[in-house]
């Protein structure tokens, strides 16, 4: 027996999430599978930063642009899913003060706020920060709960009538006459889904779903280690002042600090190596800014696996340079009702999802407006409720599961 649906979205992190929501607040039958649980793959092993756009303000002004806006319409949407810590962008001995001043002023350009201090000032912000930092840029980062988010999203979808599946695998997608007229899924669905469209927000995995449809999606996925340590009292994220590089941000739990992180480039987003240099490295760097980091015990680590579009990176020239995100539609391939979103951000999840369910209801010809960024999402004022959604969903991700259920 089919199932039947306007929109199947496959993949379940921040963007897959966003995207249903947004449907479903447009009026759109919206059907969302993910293979394990929501927020499990790239979304839940971040280290939960949510940008200020300072880290991209000097190399890809636009991308910053969507973090600042992005940065406060999420702090405005989803409550207890953020913690307002600001950020410091720290220079040590070794770093060069050209950088520093390219960053601010592209900062002060951009709009997004900043205010140097001198070290001095820096440590008594940052009681413990390295006695080699020479200056600092104070700027609005946060922290995110991924997985609270993506569960708030994802109750949002089900509230207006989308169906949300974890442990639905999809096994196999069905092409006729130019366009998917089934999709197999597996696990808990058992079912063949029948969409009139299909979004592949599947993020580091998405060239391996648009091989199903017969399509191609150029991917660079690249692996990072984020190290959680016992270490409570750090208020702020610490962000390194140079270019981007291993072990250069520390962002602040309320009982632990996480350490990140490395990249480097992996051939399967499933199976690559964890490296020992990266756990030394990591530690090491991060050091550099906050010496009580490389003394901390280890509560746990993960490493999560990067989005990166190929074409995007290769243009652009390396680690740091984008964090864009590409809307990929394609008919030029073949399949008319197929769309992949690849790239971004956890910051600018909700705009990649209001890109997204643009091209979908355009192909609908549905009209109505996004209304997600003046929409609270559901139990953003009760931490204990967005932990029952966590909860429902298939539990927490290790980037936040010291934080959820506290």
């Amino acid at each position: 027996m089919a199932l039947d649906t306007d929109v199947l979205v496959v993949g379940g992190g921040a963007t897959g999430a966003g995207t249903a929501r947004d449907l479903a607040l447009r009026g759109c039958d919206v059907t969302l599978v993910d293979r394990d649980g929501l927020a499990h793959g790239t979304t839940g092993r971040s280290h939960g930063l949510l940008h200020s756009g300072a880290r991209y303000a000097e190399s890809d002004e636009r991308g910053a642009e969507e973090c600042i806006a992005e940065n406060r319409t999420i702090a405005e949407i989803a409550g207890a899913c953020v913690r307002e810590t600001g950020g410091l962008f720290v220079q040590v001995a070794d770093d060069d003060p050209a950088y520093f001043d390219a960053k601010r002023e592209a900062c002060e350009e951009i709009g997004i706020p900043a205010e140097v201090v001198d070290g001095d000032e820096a440590r008594e912000l940052v009681p413990g920060l390295s006695g080699d930092v020479e200056r600092a840029m104070r700027v609005p980062d946060a922290v995110v709960s991924p997985s609270r988010l993506v569960a708030a999203n994802a109750h949002a979808a089900a509230e207006r009538g989308a169906t949300v599946h974890s442990n639905a695998p999809v096994e196999d997608v069905r092409v006729e006459d130019g366009e998917i007229v089934g999709v197999d899924v597996g696990g808990a669905v058992d079912e063949t889904v029948r969409p009139k469209i299909v979004v592949n927000a599947t993020g580091a995995w998405a060239g391996e779903l648009a091989a199903m449809a017969g399509a191609t999606v150029e991917m660079r996925p690249t692996r990072g280690l984020m190290v959680s340590v016992d270490h409570a009292g750090l208020g702020t994220v610490l962000n390194r002042s140079r270019e981007p590089g291993d072990g250069d941000i520390i962002v602040p739990h309320e009982r632990e600090a996480v350490l990140g992180t490395t990249s480097v480039t992996v051939d399967d987003p499933e199976e690559f190596e964890r490296a020992d240099w990266e756990r030394e490295c990591v530690r090491e760097e991060c050091a550099a800014m906050y010496p009580a980091a490389a003394d901390a015990a280890e509560v746990r680590e993960w490493w999560g696996v990067r989005p990166l579009y190929e074409p995007d990176e290769a243009e652009r020239g390396g680690r740091g340079i984008s964090r864009g995100f590409f809307l990929i539609d394609h008919a030029d391939e073949g399949v008319e009702n197929f769309r992949s979103v690849v790239g971004g951000k956890l910051t600018t999840y909700r705009l990649m999802a209001e890109s997204t369910a643009d091209a979908v209801c355009d192909r609908l010809g549905v009209d109505e407006p996004c209304r997600t960024a003046e929409t609270a999402l559901p139990g953003a004022d009760d931490p204990e409720r967005l932990d029952e959604f966590v909860a429902d969903l298939g539990g927490p991700g290790p980037s936040d599961s010291d934080v959820v259920g506290e």
